[in-house]
């Protein structure tokens, strides 16, 4: 079974396991379709980090897909050119750190993949050569973002045109590259002398040494319990121990004795993600270059005392907790499980809508916008340095019970992507829920999108009872009251597994369009 925000997407990886391929050659065509149909979330000049779940030895291998900073990336650097901050769209952030996803596909198609690397990318050119519909939610970013993508000529010759079926050829000739020389055919060869073209008449950072030194890593995945349940998330630089944080602090108050949707349960919520974040925000950063306690952050101890600062009856003001941040950001999130039970939790993005709204020249590709999430603060422990990996928002998880596979979740959704973790994990385990069942529920995040409004906002789908809604207004909450159904409220998929029958059940996120496939 395969599932994404966009049903094409899955439907090329399912084609692949229905042609013998494994879960990660399924997570990579998968993975590069997105890259191709959605590309307002996802695209090869992003990031991925990826869980595999190898069914034969129960291991979870984490590898760390994050783009890394330039040699050129230095606080020098930006206070030469007046800036106070990095920029969040532009040939600048583009540029700073150089793409990670493309590492991460051939790192895991080395050890995992069973058919060649040009059939998992099969699809993918096919969508880029000879076009495929545009769909509404890609249409509304296409207008949204008017005024970033005419910036760019490349971009705007791909993205603006009229028409019901976008074609992308520069990026189908790219995607061919890497099909016939996998790694070398992104970061060598004449796709890297077109990046480090633009890079050079745009004012950029890139340079060839530091897109031939990008490569992606192995390491330890971080593991947490919530009742009877294991959670394995990505581990720093990514967020990943925000919802394993969250769920410590939320075990003791048995939120399945509690109404399912009620005030206290999303009181509580709320109140984990605040403590949870000050964390974050304070501690997270590329632990090859900082240190990032990261067993204590998440200890049930260290929860225990933090739980303390918890009020039962009224909002905590974030005054009390300082966060900083925005919940603006756009993802992909691939599940995958083979026929022998191996898995794939794959989360892949290039940021903001667009990423940085620029295409490298004839590349056809988008470049993220990651970087602007460094800090040109020289104490910071997220500050800018070559070689380093600026904080990422990005989450991929898998679940286990009684060490045998039993979900794979993640979402888009920058700062909302632990708290939907949290959610649906919650929905599932404390209240019996299935998979779709706790993607379709009505969904909340706290915190800002943007940045005039205040740390507080609670945004809420109308769909909560009115008397929850109502009773979080009376302790203090600061409501932005959505609609029914909000896709700023986060794309997410999953995947269970049935521990008796081996059956999967697949959710996609109506807010998307995706689909769940089986094969």
């Amino acid at each position: 079974m395969v599932t994404s925000p966009h049903a094409l997407a899955s439907e090329a990886g399912a084609a692949v396991l229905r042609d013998g391929g494994t879960a990660v050659d399924a997570a990579v065509a998968t993975s590069a379709a997105l890259s191709v149909l959605y590309p307002h979330m996802t695209g090869i000049g992003g990031d991925a980090f990826w869980l595999i779940h190898d069914a034969a030895t129960k291991a979870v291998r984490y590898i760390d897909g994050g783009g890394r900073a330039t040699s050129r990336g230095t606080i020098e650097a930006f206070t030469r050119r007046g800036l106070a901050e990095v920029p969040y769209k532009g040939p600048l952030p583009g540029t700073l750190t150089v793409p990670g996803a493309v590492a991460s596909w051939s790192m895991a198609h080395a050890a995992y993949g069973r058919l060649p690397l040009k059939r998992c990318l099969q699809s993918a050119i096919g969508y880029a050569r000879d076009g495929f519909p545009v769909t509404a939610r890609l249409a509304h970013w296409h207008s949204a973002a008017v005024d970033d993508l005419s910036k760019s000529p490349e971009a705007a010759a791909i993205f603006l045109k009229d028409g019901a079926v976008l074609t992308n050829r520069d990026l189908a000739r790219t995607l061919e590259a890497i099909a016939s020389d996998g790694w070398y055919g992104f970061y060598d060869g004449e796709v890297a002398r077109e990046l480090v073209r633009y890079s050079d008449a745009n004012d950029g950072f890139f340079t060839s040494d530091d897109l031939l030194a990008q490569s992606a890593r192995w390491g330890e995945p971080i593991k947490g319990s919530y009742r009877d349940v294991t959670i394995y998330e990505t581990p720093a630089p990514t967020q990943g121990f925000a919802v394993l944080k969250m769920l410590n602090l939320l075990e003791p108050f048995e939120l399945h004795n509690k109404p399912f949707l009620g005030p206290d349960a999303v009181h509580l919520m709320v109140q984990a993600k605040q403590l949870a974040y000050h964390d974050r925000d304070r501690h997270l950063a590329d632990p090859r270059f900082a240190d990032v306690p990261m067993d204590r952050l998440i200890s049930k101890a260290y929860a225990d005392e933090r739980r303390s600062l918890m009020d039962h009856d009224r909002a905590l003001p974030w005054d009390r907790i300082p966060s900083y941040g925005s919940l603006s950001g756009d993802t992909v999130y691939i599940a995958v499980v083979d026929g022998a039970g191996n898995a794939v939790s794959l989360i892949h993005s290039v940021y903001g809508i667009f990423g940085a709204a620029v295409v490298a020249g004839r590349s056809g590709v988008v470049l993220q916008n990651r970087s602007a999430y460094f800090s040109l603060d020289p104490k910071s422990p997220n500050r800018v340095e070559p070689g380093k990996t600026p904080l990422h928002t990005l989450i991929a998880s898998l679940a286990f019970r009684n060490d045998t596979l039993w979900a794979a979740v993640g979402c888009m959704g920058a700062d909302g992507q632990p708290q939907i973790h949290m959610q649906v994990y919650s929905a599932m385990i404390d209240h019996g829920l299935d998979i779709q069942q706790a993607l379709d529920m009505p969904r909340f995040l706290s915190g800002r999108f943007g940045l005039l409004e205040p740390r507080d906002t609670l945004h809420i789908e109308a769909r909560f009872p009115r008397e929850t809604i109502a009773e979080l207004e009376r302790r203090g909450h600061l409501l932005d009251r959505w609609g029914d159904w909000d896709e700023t409220a986060g794309h997410a998929n999953g995947i269970t597994v049935d521990a008796a029958t081996g059956d999967r059940l697949g959710g996609a996120d109506p807010r998307s369009d995706g689909a769940a496939v089986a094969c």
